[in-house]
């Protein structure tokens, strides 16, 4: 019998295989319009995330290790939403990094399932970044607004339950493609920046972390003004003698400012593309836009723990810590004790000063906290004043 004959045969009994087959053809050439970057973009980027993704995993699994080896930062809420933002970012660096130069560099074709995996976890990464930030913004915002009773609405059991319910959003929200809202891309495109993604999610999504970003920036804003009003009635108060430096306010307002443009600056123009994706249709140079857009948001992961974390004089006198007795462990297994123990004392030094260099910014808010509340005893006072000097 002929292969002629075979091929005839199989299509009387089987008359959808070809159909199945071109299905498939059609689909793997749908994600070639997703394919857009050139060969020296392509290789620009892979730089980016090769480079930005290590750093990212390294910095927040050492902020993750400070926090989860100190009993004393366990226990305090703002590290525990630290540590939730410092583990979103170390798996958007897992995630991002590797779907995206999966896709883009090495082209690889997946189906509707692994594919909305892979983005899924991006997903539910980054919207766990910006929950964590928000969780850290309302924070710092109850230690102002709420300092007498800051040690009762924000107990560590709230704040567990708090990241809980952010990861348990974030994580049915990331998903939901994979559950079935989802685009035949095949068929007709519904968004040209992701597969398989429909418009009406990807505007739910974007909205939502808009809405998010916006409530960080309010927060932030009512802190500041805050502050401003209590150096203000210090200033009144004490006279001229408090322009013999520079306001407290002021060095909060330059570390909160520089919070709000890192965070705005690498969410902006991603989002900006993506609610311009719903609207329109992308040409090929906004997608390649795009493309070096998104790096952006792994580039703020890799900020967040210098911003957040290395910033607090607690984790940083932690830190310290322990790379000294690291130091003295080496030392005293290479014989080389005694210069380990000078070198332990320069961290004790340097911790000193960093603490100097740094007690402006947050002498404001503990100032503040103390301010709210000068019907407390001096105990109480000066453990709260702990409390959001950390931040």
């Amino acid at each position: 019998m002929s292969c002629e004959k075979c091929y005839v045969l199989f299509d009387m009994y089987h008359p959808s295989f070809h159909s199945h087959i071109a299905s498939a053809n059609e689909s793997f050439g749908g994600l070639d319009r997703y394919h857009v970057l050139t060969e020296l973009e392509r290789k620009a980027i892979g730089s980016i995330c090769l480079l930005a993704g290590p750093v990212t995993l390294l910095e927040n699994v050492m902020v993750l290790g400070v926090i989860s080896s100190s009993a004393m930062l366990r226990q305090r809420p703002s590290y525990l939403f630290i540590a939730s933002l410092a583990l979103a970012d170390a798996l958007a660096s897992c995630f991002f990094t590797t779907s995206f130069l999966d896709f883009h560099l090495l082209h690889r074709r997946d189906g509707p399932a692994a594919y909305l995996f892979k983005l899924g976890g991006v997903t539910m990464s980054f919207t766990g970044s910006v929950g964590s930030l928000l969780l850290t913004a309302l924070d710092r915002y109850l230690c102002i607004y709420q300092a007498s009773n800051y040690k009762v609405l924000m107990t560590r059991q709230r704040a567990l339950l708090g990241m809980l319910a952010l990861w348990t959003v974030t994580t049915i929200i990331s998903f939901l493609p994979l559950m079935g809202w989802r685009c035949p891309t095949e068929h007709s495109p519904c968004s040209h920046l992701f597969p398989y993604v429909d418009h009406r999610y990807l505007a739910c999504w974007v909205s939502f972390i808009l809405v998010v970003l916006l409530l960080i920036v309010v927060s932030y804003a009512l802190i500041l003004w805050k502050a401003h009003q209590h150096e203000a009635s210090v200033h009144r108060s004490q006279g001229p003698s408090v322009t013999q430096r520079m306001r407290m306010d002021i060095h909060l307002a330059r570390t909160l400012s520089l919070i709000l443009v890192i965070m705005v600056g690498c969410w902006l123009p991603a989002l900006s593309f993506m609610l311009t994706d719903i609207s329109v249709s992308l040409s090929h140079d906004q997608q390649r836009a795009f493309a070096f857009c998104s790096t952006l948001c792994l580039v703020n992961s890799s900020v967040n723990p210098l911003l957040y974390a290395l910033r607090c004089r607690e984790l940083r006198t932690v830190l310290c810590r322990m790379l000294g007795r690291l130091c003295v462990s080496w030392g005293s297994g290479n014989g080389s004790g005694g210069q380990c123990k000078g070198e332990r004392s320069s961290y004790s030094l340097a911790v000193d000063n960093e603490e100097r260099t740094s007690r402006d910014a947050g002498a404001t808010l503990q100032s503040v906290c103390e301010a709210m509340d000068q019907t407390q005893d001096n105990n109480t006072t000066e453990q709260l004043g702990s409390q959001c000097d950390g931040h």
